[in-house]
């Protein structure tokens, strides 16, 4: 019996593209495309119980681990570079793993997805223990390298999710906590790198950010333990320090620059004022 064609590969409700003018593709899109928030938004549930097992771990120093190939595995990779500068945290603590290796992210490499243990191979190149978890990626739901790294991943106690954009696929069923961000049908029939691609990339700003937040990397609304590599974060860093402790911008600045951190800056300042 033929199997029902998923909803990532189906045709959605505008199949001429080719006749249509900018004006009219810009809005067809932009209406498409707010099927992807209502989607989202009907996952909450299982996001939040997953997020809330990942953070019991971290606290006790584990690490939390991206998978996928392709556009997947791109969405990952970008997740988990951007935790050490916005959160301060060490590029060790959240590390995205795409299938054929960092050269992946700019040129596909052929047949990396299809290899169903070479997953598990690649995650244990980091010593993965118990307290560790791993979500893999995938918008079909059938990608063999993140199947096959979820499976092993679970039989070694690793805590185990899952991003995809089909019901009930494998990958969903190998995961302990599957996230199923239904987007239906792209706007250009299975280019997954649109709805679901920016589905993933929501659900993975939620997991990494919320993490973080009970991690107490973030103050208030104040990412205040950001690195300070440029100029830009510097300032921002500056109004941060401002805002908390009423000093004037340069004195601010120069304390910031001083203790290393919008937190430490902070903290000395207030710990000078005890004094």
């Amino acid at each position: 019996m033929t199997k029902p064609t998923p909803p990532t590969e189906r045709a959605g409700k505008f199949t001429e593209l080719h006749t249509m003018s900018v004006e009219e593709l810009t809005s067809a899109m932009h209406e498409v495309d707010f099927e992807t928030l209502k989607a989202v938004g009907e996952v909450k549930e299982s996001i939040n119980s997953f997020i809330s097992q990942l953070v019991l771990r971290m606290k006790k120093g584990g690490r939390l681990f991206y998978m996928g190939a392709g556009t997947s595995g791109r969405l990952g990779v970008v997740d988990a570079s951007e935790c050490p500068p916005t959160f301060g945290v060490n590029p060790g603590v959240v590390v995205g793993i795409i299938a054929g290796g960092d050269s992946a992210i700019r040129q596909a490499v052929e047949g990396a997805e299809d290899d169903s243990e070479m997953g598990w191979l690649d995650l244990n190149e980091y010593n993965v223990t118990g307290l560790d978890s791993v979500v893999g990626i995938a918008a079909s739901g059938r990608t063999p390298y993140v199947i096959g790294a979820i499976k092993s991943a679970r039989d070694h106690g690793l805590l185990t999710a899952c991003i995809t954009c089909n019901p009930d696929t494998e990958l969903a069923g190998v995961s302990e906590f599957p996230i199923e961000v239904i987007t239906g049908p792209e706007f250009v029939t299975g280019s997954t790198r649109l709805k679901a691609g920016t589905a993933t990339k929501l659900v993975l700003n939620m997991i990494s950010t919320i993490a973080m937040i009970q991690l107490g990397h973030v103050k208030g609304s104040k990412m205040v333990d950001m690195q300070l590599s440029n100029a830009k974060l510097i300032g921002r860093g500056t109004y941060m320090v401002m805002e908390a402790t009423g000093l004037a911008e340069v004195e601010a600045r120069e304390l910031l620059i001083a203790e290393g951190s919008v937190r430490e800056a902070v903290d000395h300042y207030k710990s000078s004022k005890k004094g």
